[in-house]
């Protein structure tokens, strides 16, 4: 049986443990731990400091290689793009200063910006749906060729943003076609773009921007933030698929705008996921048909931007950038010979339907029923 006395030792036991240890660490072990653990601050903040400097001399590095690309960039673009008309499309929130700095790098490489056009939320917003799917049937009766009677809300409207930016009269190929711009009205009515100024001109090729996106840091601490707040299952996997079906339709506009031009290229920010230009990257379907570029809010990703264009034009698919899905760093000097826009003799009336409107002249591009990959909305 325990009594008093059991207690009574191992209460003394326990003082006379700590009354040891506390004559060590003031003894003999004092001067042992402490060097120890000053030893061990003192290298933490010594590569603290090397890690700080070695960022500082990459990010100078940088900032000397993007400024050298930046005085060479003029004689790098001159003609590249031969007079060409390009259409930029948004498909995610896009820095203006961004934005800018393509347009320019465009127009360095001696291309005209034709139409600048945001997508907007409802594009993909699922309490939209039916109003998609009623709008999509109005749209199919201006467009020509016409997607197939499956295929899906997604692809009808991607193909009549596609047609829209890019069909032209036939008999002046530097007008908008009548159908093309009804198709742009009605879209920009239903709200599921913003149009920047009234289209024209129809392009003769196509910049789709998808970024940049957040950087790495950044996106590693909205998740560490995501991750101490607490959110109800339901909500991120609404979150999720309200992202998944933003991807799909944007690479449903990537694909339609390429089968429906002369060439496209999609442009974003640093690969992080998810990543519009690392989805297009690897899906069979598409990383042989559209050309990516990354790191677009680059003075590297804003020159690549119209080289990739080009080559695209004369028919070289390529992905350009640091990562590892990409297949150069740079695309290719390409210098496209001027455009030149060939009026068509108007269509004998009952040649073709819904006013007859006709496909513009491609080059090197792959032509199709404006089918794409992904398609989430039947």
């Amino acid at each position: 049986m325990i009594d008093f006395r059991y207690h009574l030792v191992s209460l003394i036991s326990v003082f006379l443990a700590l009354a040891v240890g506390i004559a060590l660490g003031a003894g003999p072990l004092e001067e042992s731990i402490g060097n120890t653990l000053t030893g061990q601050v003192d290298q933490l903040r010594e590569e603290r400091a090397d890690l700080r400097e070695q960022l500082e001399q990459a990010e100078a590095d940088l900032t000397r290689s993007q400024a050298a690309l930046d005085d060479v960039s003029g004689d790098l673009l001159a003609e590249v793009m031969g007079q060409r008309r390009v259409a930029l499309v948004q498909v995610a929130d896009v820095e203006p200063e961004v934005r800018d700095a393509v347009i320019a790098r465009l127009e360095q490489a001696g291309a005209t910006v034709s139409a600048t056009v945001q997508v907007t939320d409802a594009w993909t917003d699922p309490a939209e749906l039916a109003f998609r799917q009623s709008l999509a049937g109005r749209l199919v009766e201006y467009l020509d060729p016409r997607p197939a009677d499956d295929a899906g809300t997604g692809t009808e409207l991607a193909e009549a943003l596609a047609q829209g930016l890019t069909a032209a009269r036939p008999e002046d190929p530097d007008a908008v076609a009548e159908s093309a711009a009804v198709v742009l009205e009605l879209l920009r009515e239903g709200g599921l773009i913003e149009v920047a100024a009234d289209v024209t001109a129809p392009a003769d090729a196509v910049v789709v921007l998808a970024g940049p996106a957040v950087s790495a840091v950044q996106a590693e601490q909205e998740q560490e933030q995501a991750d101490q707040e607490t959110v109800e299952p339901e909500v991120l996997q609404q979150e999720d698929e309200l992202r998944e079906s933003r991807l799909g339709a944007a690479q449903q506009i990537s694909t339609a705008v390429q089968l429906r031009s002369a060439g496209a290229v999609v442009a974003g920010g640093d690969l992080v996921e998810p990543s519009l230009v690392q989805r297009l990257r690897a899906d069979d379907a598409t990383v042989g048909l559209v050309s990516t570029v990354e790191s677009v809010q680059r003075v590297s990703g804003q020159v690549a931007v119209p080289l990739a264009l080009a080559a695209r034009i004369s028919g070289v698919v390529g992905h350009y950038g640091t990562s590892e899905s990409a297949t150069d760093l740079m695309p290719p000097r390409v210098v496209l010979p001027p455009v030149v826009r060939v009026p068509q003799a108007p269509a004998e009336e009952g040649a073709a339907p819904d006013g007859g409107v006709e496909e513009p002249p491609t080059e090197g591009a792959s032509t199709g029923d404006g089918g794409s990959t992904g398609d989430g909305e039947g």
